[in-house]
């Protein structure tokens, strides 16, 4: 259900400074999905869809995005998007009430119920990782509907937590770059993360300052999670033992890997173009082997993904790289990814053929395959 809101006079006191810092973090993306720029397929409306949970991040970003829409003249121009997984008792009031927070505050909300697979009801990091991949497929689902730009309330301890998540599993420059505050999807969709460079406090403070009453989420403080851990006693731990900053450092080396990455994405991109490298589905193997480390492993992650295969972990690239040196007693490698209708047991593989990477549907035993490589997190 969505309602529009009716025209309203500013919300917030003259004095509210956590909210200003919050409303400059947001006014040139809300700025330029208000211009006057020609319309796009991708861009077909002026304004912006945020992402409300209830909590104090969410309804800080929701709030100050209206308040500069409001400065624009453009009072509708925020369209805020409950989502309700239905894992815990009394989710459907909480984001009835969420809404009803946003359409108060003057934009417009709707709620998307969904359903999780699994049921959410394991330990571990299992159900919170289904339900965010869930939660992002319908707010990314609006955003092209509308064709808007979708904004997430993420916050630089939000950026902290995942970096030093990545740091413990031994994640690679990508994982390690953390969120990205701005990227735009193959289909169109601008995902935007404002208040990467706020601090949860901040958000707290503008809801004091709005007299706003944020929802508080039992998961984000329910240990049996990683990333709870991490911020509850990891985080405050490295602080108390190394000293203040170190949020904001692991935050700056996620923006400084970031730029790395990139680059050495488009090295690899560069040399799948080459066509003496590959082929529709072979690699040349004595070209591949003479790459850098970090071009070459990301040369087999992008062209073990652009033939099928589902996204690789570290293990599985570590297997082909193995392929592409010394294979002699290696068998292939089973890549992630559905049977073949009709062949019970087809696994997507690759292995040597000859002087080439080669992939193709076989069958194979995973539980007794020496180069099956095992599951990772990353």
């Amino acid at each position: 259900m969505t309602d529009a809101p009716s025209d309203r006079r500013p919300f917030w006191p003259r004095r509210s400074p956590a909210f200003l810092r919050a409303r400059r973090a947001v006014r040139g993306v809300v700025g330029e999905s208000l211009d006057d720029g020609p319309r796009t397929y991708q861009r077909r409306a002026p304004g912006v869809v945020v992402g409300l949970s209830g909590g104090a991040d969410s309804l800080a970003l929701t709030a100050a995005c209206v308040a500069e829409a409001m400065a624009a003249g453009e009072c509708a121009a925020v369209h805020a998007v409950v989502v309700d997984h239905g894992l815990q008792e009394g989710s459907a009031a909480v984001a009835e009430k969420a809404a009803a927070t946003a359409r108060g505050l003057g934009a417009t909300a709707e709620i998307i119920r969904v359903d999780v697979p699994g049921g959410g009801d394991g330990a571990g990091e299992g159900p919170e990782a289904a339900a965010r991949t869930v939660r992002h497929a319908a707010l990314h689902g609006v955003a092209l509907r509308l064709g808007r730009p979708l904004l997430l309330a993420h916050t630089l301890d939000d950026q902290a937590e995942t970096v030093l998540l990545g740091l413990a599993r031994g994640a690679g420059t990508t994982a390690l770059s953390g969120m990205d505050p701005d990227r735009t999807w193959d289909d169109g969709v601008r995902v935007v993360r404002p208040l990467l460079g706020l601090r949860r406090a901040d958000t707290e403070a503008v809801c004091g300052e709005l007299g706003l009453e944020p929802w508080h989420d039992p998961h984000n403080s329910d240990p049996r999670f990683a990333r709870v851990r991490a911020r509850a006693t990891a985080l405050p731990m490295l602080e108390e033992l190394l000293g203040p900053g170190i949020a904001e450092n692991l935050a700056r080396t996620a923006d400084r890997l970031r730029a790395d990455a990139r680059a050495l994405d488009a090295l690899a991109d560069g040399a799948l173009a080459n066509d003496a490298l590959r082929t529709v589905d072979e690699l040349d193997v004595g070209d591949v082997v003479k790459l850098p480390d970090a071009v070459r492993t990301r040369v087999l992650k992008k062209w073990a993904e652009a033939n099928g295969s589902a996204p690789l972990t570290a293990a599985h690239v570590t297997a082909l790289d193995k392929l592409v040196g010394d294979h002699r007693g290696r068998g292939p490698v089973a890549l992630p990814s559905a049977e073949t209708p009709g062949h019970p047991g087809s696994r997507l593989v690759a292995h040597r053929k000859g002087g080439t990477l080669a992939v193709s549907r076989g069958l194979i035993a995973p539980p007794r395959s020496r180069s099956e490589p095992r599951s990772d997190p990353e």
